[in-house]
């Protein structure tokens, strides 16, 4: 528990979602020594849809008594409703795929949240973040300023999902059997579909269409190629097949030199591959890419498993 034994005695502000993952990183941060508080981050939620930010808090507020430890909110709406959905819907009228869960990394649970702690006294801030495994979330980590990643602590940063859920139960807590989220960033059990039909209409399909998705057609497979927002089109081919071996990025931010670069990745969940990257934001791959890269999609850079940097695909 490399990420904990610096804590020790350190007032420490762990962001609490409600999930397992934040609150055994509470309860191994309390066993190192540290003092502890829970903050729950309040976000920006639809008009008129369904959303659980209640029973999520009643949750965050369940582990921090199981642990006894404070507990403070958060109220990030109106940082969360500029940097992360107004991009969001930005992105999509410009015919690109976004990452919302960059922008709500960055700016509310890096930022925002980043900033309340330090107001607050804490030494440090603490999230429920993997950065490697099965589970590894670094891909959404890049746009995070490098200052403020380097002294995050990420207890459960270097375990597998598995362990985190033993620990759970070890310490007792009220959400070791809870299942993960699968929604945006806030957004909870609203699809990416759901909440674009209800801000952007639903009479345009090239909106919910991903560079490289697979459409569920007949005598398929079939995978998105390209779309026009403009004429409503969505063009779509049996390969996804793409050979060209550049991809182009801008917005980068790095948290290492460049050249250290040795692999990237281009989509989550998506293998790494090999490569380097090269004056003018472009990123080279050693072999021709498996697939179109998704224009307003994040390319994450890597040097032996270590984030470097990352930036937002351009076509």
């Amino acid at each position: 528990m490399n990420e904990t034994d610096t804590s020790l005695k350190k007032k420490i502000f762990v962001g609490l979602s409600g999930g397992v993952d934040s609150a055994v990183s509470a309860a191994l941060l309390k066993r190192a020594g540290a003092q502890v508080t829970g903050v729950f981050i309040k976000g920006w939620y639809p008009p008129g849809m369904p959303c659980t930010w209640a029973a999520e808090r009643r949750d965050a507020m369940r582990i921090a008594a199981r642990l006894q430890i404070p507990f403070l909110t958060l109220d990030a709406s109106t940082e969360y409703k500029k940097y992360v959905i107004e991009y969001l819907l930005a992105e999509y009228r410009a015919g690109r795929t976004p990452n919302p869960d960059v922008m709500c990394n960055r700016e509310v649970k890096f930022g925002s949240f980043y900033r309340f702690a330090k107001s607050a006294g804490a030494d440090a801030i603490a999230t429920g973040h993997y950065r490697s495994g099965e589970k590894d979330q670094s891909y959404f980590l890049w746009a995070v300023p490098k200052d403020i990643l380097a002294t995050t602590i990420f207890p459960v940063g270097n375990l597998e999902k598995k362990k985190v859920r033993a620990l759970a139960k070890r310490f007792n807590l009220p959400v070791a059997e809870k299942k993960d989220s699968q929604g945006i960033c806030f957004l909870g059990s609203i699809s990416v579909e759901e909440f674009l039909a209800q801000e952007l209409g639903s009479d345009n399909p090239a909106f919910l269409y991903t560079i490289g998705q697979r459409v569920p057609l007949p005598n398929g497979p079939w995978y998105v190629i390209g779309k026009d927002i403009g004429k409503k089109e969505v063009k779509i081919s049996k390969t996804r097949a793409f050979a060209a071996h550049t991809i182009r990025f801008r917005n980068a931010n790095w948290l290492d030199e460049p050249a250290r670069v040795i692999e990237a990745q281009y989509r989550y969940r998506g293998p790494r591959i090999a490569g380097y990257v090269e004056e003018g934001n472009r990123f080279v791959s050693m072999h021709p890419l498996m697939e179109i890269p998704a224009p307003g999609q994040s390319i994450v850079f890597y040097h032996f498993g270590e984030l470097v940097g990352g930036g937002s695909i351009v076509e």
